[in-house]
């Protein structure tokens, strides 16, 4: 059955692959391949992708350091009927990545957003932990300095439900040491360079995930899924 054709002066955001370039949806595609530019937020990842499914399309930047003037830019494009495809470095636009502010500022001028579902680290990781599902509380990234992170750390701890994070190897580490300071009984998953060739799940309390990391340098990025009995 033949596809209505993109609506003029739509945002669609569309999710890519965080990993598996296999991962990515008909329509994702058919979005990418029809639309009349793509805002990515690397265009040198972004080409990548379509290369690989033979993609020709105009790309420019979106990200966090040209929000402001890029949406201007983006809003103009809406307003003379053109489809624009936002697509961030890997997964789903505006869940910890770039999106957000365009899609406020789309709604605001009266312009239709349209979502094309695909990937996302934190629904890839979840179901595959073994901790209960039924209810969950997602923080993204949290800050870098320990002030911040404790204050919000500190708020959760009368949230039920699984608790969801994204670090970095980095920072890792520290995560564990406050998850141990915190709820030393929780029950952890690490899920670490998932849709990957060298996709892991890590699970213990924290002191065993400590433990775990002393004898290994850290490497990809991680969803954290801390559950407390």
């Amino acid at each position: 059955m033949p596809q209505a054709p993109l609506e003029p002066g739509t945002l669609y955001l569309v999710a890519t692959p965080i990993g598996n370039l296999e991962d990515i949806t008909l329509r994702a595609l058919r979005t990418l391949r029809e639309c009349s530019i793509i805002a990515a937020e690397d265009t040198r990842r972004t080409k990548q992708l379509l290369k690989s499914h033979e993609i020709d399309q105009s790309v420019i930047s979106y990200h966090k350091f040209n929000e402001t003037k890029r949406s201007e830019e983006l809003l103009n494009r809406l307003k003379n009927g053109q489809t624009i495809a936002l697509v961030s470095d890997a997964g789903t636009p505006g869940i910890s990545d770039p999106g957000g502010r365009i899609v406020q500022f789309a709604i605001n001028a009266g312009y239709r957003i349209e979502s094309v579902p695909g990937p996302c680290a934190l629904t890839t990781a979840l179901p595959a932990s073994g901790l209960p599902t039924e209810k969950f509380h997602f923080m993204g990234f949290l800050p870098h300095k320990s002030m911040g992170r404790k204050k919000i750390l500190d708020s959760l701890d009368k949230v039920s439900g699984t608790l969801c994070f994204y670090e970095s190897p980095y920072r890792i580490i520290k995560l564990l040491n406050e998850l141990q300071e915190l709820w030393p009984n929780s029950n952890v998953v690490l899920a670490r360079e998932l849709t990957k060739k060298f996709e892991e799940f890590l699970r213990g309390s924290p002191i065993e995930l400590i433990e775990f990391y002393s004898k290994r340098k850290p490497k990809g990025e991680f969803v954290v899924l801390v559950h407390r009995p």
